[in-house]
């Protein structure tokens, strides 16, 4: 059975006093539930984020990306095994502002996966499809492309340690939504592929969480959907009242 998950991805915002203090107010009012909370914030915080967290079980910390070398002369470059050794429990990899901006492709993905995998860093990969896929009725097509390159070469057990977000482009930032069935109609897609490569046991057992413009307002119908086992937040989860009601709703 999959988990239930509720992960903030807090991108570039937060100094270290806001970050520390919105970690806090978070834990502070956690309620008591079985449902997988994941921080996400900026490099610089993660080891005292990590620090903060360790007497929650079901609270992680993830690094927002790493670099698909191990070591060596890549300046600016964070590598798996650097963010494993701050005690970072996940990765998030192939998020659609890394693919756009900075140009990531299924190629390095499939490495960055690997190299996370390498180091015991949970991957949290990210498929998505633009507004003008989604009009040219493309996006099935992409979102299988995405996960067939980046994921199916990796063996049972490895797959069943990565989480999936499905993350629709044009709802990002932008205040839009996908409905309820609009999602479930992509996670239900992406359910499918996995069963058909690796069965339905472990196809049933990989979190596939919504990632476009989730919040408290429209929550509700999204976890009420059979496929969709929670959320990769944005501006959400920089409000500690908003990530805190999130994590109560997917309770």
């Amino acid at each position: 059975m999959s988990e239930k998950i509720i992960a903030g991805n807090w991108k570039m915002n937060k100094n270290r006093n806001e970050a520390l203090d919105l970690v806090s107010s978070v834990l502070q009012d956690l309620p008591d539930t079985s449902t997988k909370v994941i921080f996400a914030p900026p490099y610089l915080y993660l080891e005292e984020v990590a620090r903060m967290c360790a007497d929650f079980s079901n609270v992680k910390v993830a690094a927002q990306n790493c670099s698909h070398f191990d070591k060596g002369a890549y300046t600016g470059e964070i590598s798996a095994q650097m963010i494993a050794s701050v005690n970072a429990d996940m990765v998030i990899i192939g998020h659609s502002e890394r693919r756009e901006y900075f140009g990531e492709e299924e190629l390095i993905l499939s490495e960055k996966v690997n190299k996370a995998l390498k180091y015991n860093l949970q991957p949290i990969y990210c498929v998505g499809e633009s507004l003008d896929q989604r009009k040219a009725e493309e996006h099935f097509d992409i979102i299988e492309n995405q996960i067939a390159k980046a994921l199916f070469h990796l063996d049972e057990e490895n797959m069943k340690k990565v989480v999936i977000a499905y993350e629709p482009v044009w709802a990002i930032g932008t205040g839009e939504t996908a409905t309820p069935e609009q999602a479930q109609k992509i996670h239900a897609f992406i359910r499918k592929l996995l069963t058909d490569q690796y069965g339905e046991e472990i196809a049933k057992s990989i979190s596939i969480l919504y990632g476009g413009s989730c919040k408290p307002a429209n929550a509700q119908g999204l976890f009420a959907q059979q496929d969709i086992d929670g959320g990769l937040i944005g501006g959400a989860s920089l409000v500690a009242e908003d990530f805190v009601k999130l994590i109560e709703m997917r309770s």
